[in-house]
């Protein structure tokens, strides 16, 4: 009797939207370092409070939902044993908070965090997650109908040009922060702060008065009510700041939004989708590097939110340094900053996936390259475009494209 060989082995690439395919716009050499060499940044500031924030609008969703604890809440009785037990889960993994200025870690007990007046316990991280839960939480949580979703699905692998290609598909997945399920008359939007920009959105408002106009037109035809038309909106959370419009980062999030939107078509429970939003929560409390950011755009023409004269004024006169007081900004600026609305239509989404396309057809191209014997700096390229990501790069001291500061400073 003769047997079979075993067949050989068949390997499906997996890639993440955010982990993978963002990362490596972001940087190629240090997105092979960091998740294919799984070198942990030492810095780790982003991601460390990326991962946060998450977190905590995730439990602070969960907690709201069992109690309907009504808004504003109190930091150290609300929300800081949540900044605690998120804090817990992720030293659990090895990802530890930044220095004490930034953030007072769950170790340190309450009683204590009251001790030096000097530096009050409730730091820059945790008076964010305070305006994130009060601003935005408030008004997002009431909408949610599913949080954490996961999805994903298989792509064709796109060509290369010497059809080296390790598999014929890819894996892409990403997770949905918020996935909100909606119908054309609920009553949840006539106070809802989030539905007051989304009907300044002219893409929001005809798509609604289109869905409409069929309910009515089904009532009229058959004389009697049909179940109202339903919708759905994504969400995703950013910890940073708003990028200006004409950044790679800009498009690239629109990108990241039009993927999931086309990973939850295809689910069969998925509903219409008809926008996306991002919340970039930094905006609601700005750092002094975000506002530096935020005065640099505004003086080159690079942003979309306009500014009052007032708060101009405020922002013009600020030297740029954290010894002096800050610029009062109003609430309304930094929300209207905070707040980024993604229209979604089959053209830009076919545009999101040609382009992911492209990414993975150069992460699987480097790939090979060096498999092949090709050194890491030459197979992948270093080529962020943005400073701050290189000041914080460890492995910039032997990067070819970062330009070494050489100003002497004192230890």
């Amino acid at each position: 009797m003769k047997l079979s060989s075993k067949s050989k082995e068949y390997m499906i690439p997996e890639y993440s939207l955010t982990g993978d395919l963002l990362s490596f716009l972001t940087c190629n050499l240090q997105y092979r370092y960091q998740n294919k060499g799984e070198l942990i940044p030492s810095r780790p500031i982003q991601l460390w409070f990326g991962e946060f924030i998450h977190g905590v609008m995730e439990e602070a969703y969960t907690q709201w939902k069992l109690t309907k604890k009504p808004f504003p809440w109190d930091w150290l009785k609300d929300i800081r044993p949540i900044e605690a037990k998120i804090d817990e889960r992720m030293q659990a993994r090895g990802l530890y908070p930044p220095a004490l200025k930034y953030f007072i870690p769950y170790q340190i007990p309450d009683e204590n965090l009251n001790i030096d007046p000097k530096n009050p316990p409730k730091r820059i991280v945790s008076s964010r997650t305070e305006n994130s839960i009060n601003i935005w939480g408030k008004e997002i949580f009431p909408l949610i109908d599913s949080a954490e979703v996961m999805i994903k699905s298989l792509r064709e692998m796109p060509k290369t040009e010497d059809d080296e290609n390790r598999a014929e598909y890819y894996c892409i997945n990403g997770i949905i922060d918020v996935l909100s399920s909606l119908n054309i008359n609920d009553e949840i939007e006539k106070d809802n702060l989030i539905f007051k920009y989304l009907k300044k959105n002219e893409h929001f408002r005809k798509y609604l008065e289109s869905l409409k106009e069929k309910e009515s037109s089904k009532k009229n035809k058959n004389g009697n009510s049909f179940k109202n038309e339903e919708y759905e909106i994504i969400i995703d959370y950013k910890g940073m700041k708003r990028p200006t419009y004409k950044s790679n980062s800009w498009e690239q999030q629109a990108w990241q939004i039009l993927t999931y939107s086309w990973l939850r078509k295809i689910q069969n429970d998925a509903k219409p989708i008809v926008v996306g939003i991002i919340f970039y929560l930094n905006e609601l409390l700005p750092a002094v590097g975000d506002l530096i950011a935020i005065k640099k755009d505004i003086e080159n023409n690079e942003t979309d939110i306009e500014i009052n004269d007032e708060d101009w004024e405020n922002l013009e006169k600020w030297k740029g340094s954290d010894e002096e007081e800050f610029p009062q900004l109003s609430e309304q600026f930094k929300i209207d900053r905070s707040i980024r609305i993604i229209e979604i239509n089959n053209e830009l989404i076919d545009n999101a996936l040609n382009q992911f396309d492209h990414v993975v057809s150069n992460i699987e191209k480097s790939t090979i390259a060096e498999s092949k014997g090709v050194p890491i700096k030459n197979a992948w390229k270093a080529d962020s475009d943005n400073e701050r990501t290189c000041d914080a790069c460890d492995f910039k001291s032997f990067c070819k494209k970062y330009k070494s500061k050489t100003d002497i400073t004192v230890p």
